[in-house]
């Protein structure tokens, strides 16, 4: 009876954690209408933060150790989202750890320091991660004009060594959105830490 209870337990446990497969290349942006609270205090929902030429939605956080190493890249290619009229969101799903470093407060610190000029929008109850399917921290998503996904991964080829990246694959796919062009590559490897699911 006790092992039949601790297998239960366990299939509960395993369960709190599953998540909808990943978006494929070609959906529809899901959730697209629901709102989140900015680190402003505005509530915005994917919809608004979307540009003229899409949206780049990134799941990261204040704490992950391959968000804070490759927290330049991060910046650089927002910067130039917004430079090619796509519109930017980072979103931080990390609901299990909303009353330590990834909490509002600890948000907004962050956005500061960071000196952002996008959104940064906390996902409750890692809505938006769960209807994406998205799992990591960074992890990319870009959508074109008619908010469909054309690119799904990393932001280039090299999480660990920006010095030995050979290829920027989400600078290259924002490229070819931009020009009208299929995107070459359209699925890359996250690398990084687990989003933090509440149990």
């Amino acid at each position: 009876m006790k092992k039949i209870v601790i297998v239960f337990l366990a299939l509960l446990t395993l369960a709190a954690f599953t998540i909808g497969d990943p978006l494929k290349i070609g959906d529809v942006m899901p959730s697209s209408n629901s709102k989140m609270q900015d680190v402003s205090g505005k509530e915005i929902s994917l919809k608004e933060a979307s540009g003229q030429n899409g949206l780049l939605v990134m799941f990261s956080c204040n704490t992950c150790p391959f968000v804070v190493k490759n927290q330049q890249r991060t910046i650089a290619i927002c910067d130039y989202a917004k430079k090619m009229n796509m519109g930017v969101i980072i979103l931080n799903s990390n609901e299990a750890k909303r009353g330590d470093d990834d909490s509002f407060d600890a948000m907004k610190k962050y956005y500061a320091e960071q000196k952002y000029n996008w959104y940064y929008a906390l996902d409750k109850e890692n809505a938006i991660a769960d209807a994406f399917g998205a799992n990591r921290t960074p992890e990319c998503f870009l959508f074109d004009k008619d908010a469909k996904l054309v690119y799904h991964g990393a932001i280039d080829d090299n999480a660990n060594d920006a010095d030995a990246v050979t290829r920027n694959h989400l600078k290259e796919a924002i490229n070819e959105v931009v020009d009208s062009k299929e995107v070459t590559i359209k699925q890359s490897r996250s690398v990084g830490c687990t989003i933090k699911r509440k149990s």
